[in-house]
């Protein structure tokens, strides 16, 4: 039986038979990280994964499902790492699943230089925010915004962190996507594949996908787009199958 704190709900992971803890005063996995843990290429038998800013250890759950590769998830907040903990002992993953408590920027020195075949993250979108806002729930403020990370540091640590030919994958706003690439190419991620995500057909993107290869030759290609609502406001067939393996 799961041990749950306070006002903690444990919530299906409906496609992948899985179940994982929440809780409403800390931030909640979103259909982005979903969306990363399918875009991603992953080794299916061997290989070292990553997953940086995992949060409660959502996209190293729905990597599980994919791949019998070793992975490590790193998060900052003591509070989302012992939930992402507990989530991994309930599912019986902790001889494939290593949570580490800690800052990403101290994660080449702490697991290894160059030794990771893949490096996922879902990091934070958006500029530091005021004292007010950090105030209201750091939690929240803490995943939304810039202050224990920035996109560059995020570049630098994923670089630093794979081997030559390994993948970094990312999920960001497209607001961002010059600062992704500029950081990329800086850190020798060289953006191989990009998809624009979008909330209905006729709406601008709101979310991309993006993965490079380290030192790999440039190639860019542009996915077909990513719908997610049709005119109904019901979830498009793609996003049924990603979300509850519906066909």
């Amino acid at each position: 039986m799961v041990e749950l704190k306070g006002d903690e709900r444990l919530d299906y992971l409906l496609a992948e038979d899985l179940r994982i803890i929440q809780s409403p005063s800390v931030f909640s996995f979103s259909l982005d990280a979903v969306l990363l843990s399918r875009f991603v290429n992953v080794p299916i038998q061997k290989g070292k994964i990553v997953d940086l800013c995992s949060g409660n250890g959502v996209v190293p759950l729905l990597l599980s499902t994919r791949t019998k590769a070793a992975i490590t998830g790193v998060e900052i907040q003591m509070r989302l790492y012992d939930m992402a903990q507990r989530s991994m002992d309930h599912n019986g993953l902790t001889s494939r699943i290593e949570m580490i408590h800690g800052d990403i920027k101290d994660m080449p020195e702490q697991i290894g230089y160059s030794k990771y075949d893949v490096v996922t993250c879902n990091p934070p979108y958006f500029p530091t925010p005021s004292i007010e806002e950090i105030n209201k729930n750091e939690h929240f403020a803490i995943a939304r915004h810039e202050i224990m990370c920035n996109l560059e540091d995020v570049m630098r640590v994923s670089s630093q962190l794979l081997r030559q030919g390994g993948k970094a994958a990312f999920v960001h706003r497209p607001g961002r996507l010059m600062d992704i690439l500029r950081f990329m190419r800086m850190y020798r991620i060289e953006p191989k594949r990009l998809q624009f995500v979008y909330p209905k057909s006729a709406k601008e993107a709101n979310t991309i996908l993006i993965e490079g290869i380290k030192d790999g030759n440039p190639d860019l290609k542009i996915l077909p787009p990513l719908v997610v609502y049709n005119d109904e406001n019901e979830y498009n067939p793609e996003i049924k199958r990603i979300l509850y393996g519906e066909e």
